[in-house]
């Protein structure tokens, strides 16, 4: 069976291709072995959760119907901000937009991870990301340079903090107004990603999929990713563009084991590297073989500003290509 989604429809219809679902997951909480989601061009702003598995003969496939034209994003266009002192605008958000994963007062944080006072959101001009600091007085008085465009935006900065049950972003924008511009703010933490395990044999083709709020990801922890099968076998990634990630783009890694999550970082008992030897021989025991994890493709994608990686596998990357 195919399933159509187009982003353009005025309302959800029933998933065929005279009336097409708006949004993706629609189909991906119905799509069995065998079947078929195309997807239209268009901007879907939500993280996709596969519900089902494929098989090796009969996976799920999920297809742009234009190669990189069905834009998967974990960020929100943000149109309400108002001038504060010149180039620095304010925008204050009501939590509840974020659900129970707020990445405006989730830190970067794990193993071997050694920065400071940095978040898993992200601010966007027009698709570039800008860099957080930890003070507003560095957005109001930012360090100027224009010796090169990458060094010129280091002065596009953000700043957050959190006041009566809402989000405050902070952004100096160099005489742009952000109302008129395209900016956008990371919400959601993965774009395409089961939120359990086992869901196999997924292709992915032909998205583009960019900004979400990605956790660090250490071989010693739970690895997350924008994009990825989320400890499952047999997925195929191909022709995509996986972009702005803040740690990692597509992850075929560890999955969580609560008893050994950071606990270098977190209990200073074993150096690194053994808690790592120790993930492994859990995951052993628990069940990690050819049988059941790995034999991913991951092949003709553009994989870039991702912050951490663009490809992270411990374990769960076994047996791909």
């Amino acid at each position: 069976m195919i399933y159509y989604v187009n982003a353009q429809v005025k309302r959800s219809g029933d998933g065929t291709q005279a009336h097409p679902f708006k949004f993706i997951s629609e189909a991906a909480n119905l799509a069995r072995a065998g079947d078929e989601v195309l997807v239209y061009p268009g901007i879907y702003r939500e993280s996709v959760d596969p519900k089902y598995a494929g098989t090796a003969d009969k996976p799920i496939i999920y297809r742009s119907a234009e190669c990189r034209k069905a834009v998967i994003t974990g960020a929100e266009r943000i149109t309400s901000w108002e001038c504060i002192d010149e180039n620095v605008w304010l925008a204050r958000i009501a939590n509840g937009m974020f659900g129970d994963y707020n990445p405006y007062t989730t830190e970067i944080f794990g193993d071997w991870y050694f920065g400071k006072n940095t978040h898993t959101g992200e601010v966007y001009l027009n698709g570039k990301s800008m860099y957080e600091v930890p003070t507003l007085g560095e957005v109001l008085h930012p360090e100027v340079s224009k010796q090169s465009w990458d060094q010129a935006f280091s002065v596009y900065k953000w700043f957050t903090k959190q006041e009566n049950g809402c989000t405050l972003i902070y952004a100096n924008f160099h005489g742009y107004n952000p109302n008129i511009e395209n900016v956008e703010i990371n919400v959601r933490r993965t774009c395409f990603y089961p939120s359990v395990t086992g869901i196999n044999y997924i292709h992915v083709l032909g998205f583009t999929i960019n900004k979400a709020a990605t956790q660090w990801a250490p071989p010693t922890a739970y690895q997350e990713g924008m994009v990825g099968p989320h400890w499952s076998k047999g997925w195929l990634i191909e022709d995509c563009e996986i972009s702005d990630a803040k740690c990692v783009g597509i992850s075929l890694g560890k999955y969580l084991q609560p008893n050994n999550e950071n606990r270098w970082v977190i209990e200073r008992v074993k150096h690194g590297t053994q808690t790592e030897r120790d993930a492994i021989c859990q995951a052993q025991l628990e069940g990690w073989n050819e049988e059941n994890i790995g034999s991913h493709v991951i092949r003709r994608c553009e994989i870039h500003h991702c912050e951490q990686t663009g490809i992270a596998g411990h374990l769960g990357g076994a047996f791909s290509l």
